[in-house]
């Protein structure tokens, strides 16, 4: 059965800092304690490492849990041996990484993966090879509506709606412009759910597509003024975001619309740099758990990190969702016959045949399947800024759409509603 959604964030404090610190050791895969030291299972991820930004924390969380888990007897007594690779937000370089891992390795599985770019080139690639890709940081249409993709994170679309949704239920949202970047497969392809959304609610939602290469965000701003919305959904990457608030906050725009956010503005250091002006008045919403809520994964996750990653790993949604794909991957793996756990078709086998695994990182089960489209992750929850960090406003819920009535089919299929 589905887990009541709304018990997973009932305990959940008012305002959220960075999780708390771990007060036990990490625990991971078998947890024997005692060294895989077999034959290497090679696992490959790719993230994107440049201008403009750096989504390496999916790789990093990804790398520290397998690390704890070679420390902890591996699978079936075999090491993992993880080959990350850099796209450097390249489409050329995202080809020639995977390639490298799909055609040139034995890599048995993708783990971790977190770019714009090489889902886009590369889930042809995963196809024709047969590879599953087990995604944490996914931001594009490619990511969650081809067969071979899966991600434990939820991408702009699901987290705009989740948005959207809050703002016209708690809100009275009745006409959001939709900020979004002006790229088919990530800004055009979420902004024009939150319309399908807002029109089977009787409302109505308007784009504001933005240049990613050079985004000019005062006529964004007049745009969405001349449209007649009552909310702005700033569907951006944080820095844009920022960017959008500020040139709001010097043309005093606050208190004529209601404002709301997916996921990437849902960064500890936001509520300082936006500053008083926006404290109580920006609706996030969050694609995972928010990072002080102690469950067992939550607590484990900082753990592994401290035990096993570096320093400088970020501890943040992408983060979390590295953590989620490694160790889901782990547990399938740890339920084949272990003379399949090199065997690509197995592995790629197993990996559809995840069904129910559930985390109190995520809101509702984790599922794969052998449809041709994957997102099991569709519920958050509602997070506003606050001064000091941020007030879950909303637990755990699910997101009502049409866009996820096919998705909702293939779980009542699998039993899991």
């Amino acid at each position: 059965m589905k887990p009541d959604l709304k018990q997973l964030g009932a305990a959940a404090v008012a305002v959220l800092a960075l999780g708390s610190p771990a007060f036990a050791a990490a625990e991971c895969g078998a947890n024997t304690g005692e060294p895989a030291t077999g034959e290497p299972i090679f696992v490959g991820g790719i993230h994107g490492n440049a201008a403009p930004g750096d989504w390496t924390s999916s790789t990093d969380s990804a790398a520290a849990y397998f690390a704890c888990v070679n420390a902890n007897g591996g699978i079936h007594g075999r090491p993992i041996e993880y080959l990350v690779e850099n796209d450097q937000w390249n489409p050329e370089a995202a080809a020639q990484a995977a390639a490298r891992l799909v055609n040139d390795t034995d890599t048995v599985a993708m783990v971790g993966n977190g770019s714009f770019i090489e889902m886009a080139v590369n889930a042809g690639t995963y196809e024709a090879a047969d590879i599953m890709v087990m995604a944490s940081a996914c931001a594009i249409s490619e990511c969650f509506e081809t067969p071979n993709l899966v991600s434990t994170n939820q991408g702009p679309l699901p987290s705009n709606l989740g948005a959207a949704q809050y703002a016209q239920e708690e809100l009275g949202a009745e006409h959001i412009a939709c900020m979004g970047l002006n790229i088919p497969n990530n800004g055009i392809w979420s902004c024009n759910a939150v319309a399908e959304f807002m029109e089977s609610r009787g409302g109505q939602s308007t784009p504001v597509l933005i240049n990613p290469g050079a985004p000019d965000v005062n006529s964004a701003l007049l745009e969405a003024l001349a449209s007649g919305a009552d909310t702005i959904l700033i569907n951006q990457p944080a820095g844009i975001a920022l960017a959008i608030l500020s040139a709001a906050e010097e043309q005093d725009l606050r208190d004529m619309f209601n404002w709301i956010a997916p996921t990437p503005l849902y960064d500890l250091s936001v509520p300082d740099q936006l500053g008083s002006y926006w404290h109580g008045h920006v609706f996030v919403n969050a694609e995972l758990a928010p990072l002080n809520l102690e469950g067992p994964d939550a607590l484990n996750w900082v753990a592994v990190l401290d035990e096993f990653g570096n320093e400088d790993d970020p501890r943040d949604t992408f983060g979390q969702a590295g953590y989620l794909s490694a160790r889901f991957f782990v547990k399938a793996m740890l339920e084949m016959d272990p003379a399949d756990v090199g065997d690509r078709a197995k592995v790629s086998e197993a990996i559809r045949g995840i069904s129910g695994y559930t985390s109190d990182l995520m809101c509702g089960p984790y599922y794969v399947g052998d449809a041709d489209f994957h997102m099991p992750n569709h519920a958050g929850y509602m997070v506003q800024i606050v001064e000091g960090g941020f007030e879950i406003v909303r637990d755990c819920y699910e997101y009502d759409s049409p866009y996820f009535e096919r998705h909702i089919a293939i779980e009542t299929e699998l039993g899991l509603r």
